[in-house]
């Protein structure tokens, strides 16, 4: 560290990883108040919540932890250029004017994703070609060679944000997207996202103290995330270092191993001493949560069933439910409503007041054969499916509710 003498006084100058700068979190839409909390652990400031994402600041330390630990956030954003510009040759000749080769080497490769919106720009692919077009053409110009384009494992990924004439480009420090968290080993036919399978259990509410049960379990993504979770596993734990700002000029080894040991330490420093229950009607899905599972070394904390869901008793004690019941989108049910009216049955028969439910669908008609009321409905995405993540609490009352359907508001 360099030391400068003040007031006659050594003090050490703060390195530039300490710099604190702004950045942009990514997320689903519905998960922003969620990654939002998520970031305040992180030691971010200056925290504010827009459409799919969260923008905030910290320095490269808090960047690190992000991208490490934040269950909800798809990628971690730090902006580096922002201008104006009314046309392509505006455009172009902005883009030609950022110093690039202290950013990036000749011998790097990058793509550009672009988002383009408003009356000036209206073909975000020409967009991004202008802007690739000025980055080269200023490293051929002044090295007389070029970094090269990698659409699939770029060294660096740039995003290129443009609303109206308002250009802003930012580099994406997490590379491959968040939600790719490496336990994968088996996949199921409509296996949930990641993150949205994360941020549906923090919508819930679960904070390690009750039993956590999924009778649909699938390939036992909601499964794994909760047992991460009461385990205190960093959300990237999986993905074997993958991250692109390990590229970067400014990457610090020192300061990322630093920050990763700090959040390791904490696994398994927990007192979760409840369940984790999966069930799935399918023995090969099953097999396949199973896989995940011992990947993971979590087979031991999660317990797993095959059969019916309505032929499976809850965990005895207080209990969350979080499923993802088919909605006949990718997996076809001969009659959806009539399972979704099985489903509220086993619910009002078997749960009881113990047990509070939350399942998330886009079929909204069958929805409200579940014949309970909703507490809460929450809109969310699933891809592109427009989804609602509802909560139906469960009481003695429940078992005598209406075969009626229940009524959803959309």
């Amino acid at each position: 560290m360099i030391i400068q003498k003040k007031n006659g006084e050594k003090i050490p100058m703060k390195s530039a990883s300490h710099n604190k700068f702004k950045m942009v979190a990514k997320t689903m839409m519905g998960l922003e108040e969620v990654l939002a909390e998520e970031l305040k652990g992180c030691g971010a400031e200056n925290i504010e919540c827009i459409s799919r994402a969260v923008t905030f600041e910290g320095d490269m330390r808090v960047l690190y932890r992000a991208n490490y630990t934040c269950r909800t956030a798809l990628s971690i954003l730090k902006p580096f250029a922002e201008f104006e510009a009314n046309d392509d040759q505006e455009l172009y000749n902005q883009v030609y004017q950022i110093k690039w080769e202290k950013i990036l080497d000749v011998d790097c490769t990058f793509m550009i994703d672009s988002t383009t919106s408003g009356e000036y720009f209206t073909h975000s692919y020409y967009a991004a070609l202008k802007t690739k077009d000025a980055i080269v053409d200023r490293f051929r110009r002044n090295f007389g060679q070029r970094p090269t384009i990698d659409t699939e494992t770029p060294d660096y990924k740039f995003n290129l944000h443009i609303h109206d004439n308002k250009v802003t480009l930012l580099l994406n420090s997490s590379g491959d997207s968040l939600h790719k968290r490496g336990y994968r080993q088996a996949v199921g036919v409509a296996p949930i996202n990641e993150v949205l399978a994360a941020g549906m259990i923090k919508l819930a509410g679960w904070k390690c103290d009750t039993n956590f049960y999924d009778p649909m379990c699938g390939s036992g993504t909601l499964l794994i995330e909760a047992a991460m979770m009461a385990n205190n596993i960093p959300a990237q734990y999986y993905r074997g270092g993958k991250f692109a700002f390990k590229r970067w000029k400014e990457f610090n080894l020192g300061e990322w191993k630093s920050v990763k040991e700090q959040e390791d330490r904490k696994i398994g420093a927990g007192d979760f001493d409840c369940e984790i229950w999966g069930n799935d009607i399918d023995i090969q899905v099953l097999q396949q949560a199973e896989k995940n599972l011992e990947f993971t070394k979590l087979h031991h904390d999660v317990m797993l069933y095959n059969g019916s869901f309505e032929d499976q008793d809850p965990p005895e004690g207080k209990t969350l439910i979080v499923t993802n019941p088919p909605y006949g989108e990718r997996i076809k049910i001969e009659d959806l409503n009539a399972m979704y009216e099985l489903l509220g049955d086993t619910f009002k028969k078997k749960y009881g007041e113990n047990c509070e439910v939350w399942l998330i669908s886009s079929d909204f008609d069958a929805l409200k054969h579940i014949g309970l009321k909703p507490s809460k409905k929450i809109p969310m995405l699933n891809g592109s499916l427009d989804c609602r993540f509802v909560k139906f609490e469960l009481y003695e009352g429940s078992k005598k509710a209406s075969k009626q359907p229940a009524e959803l508001d959309q």
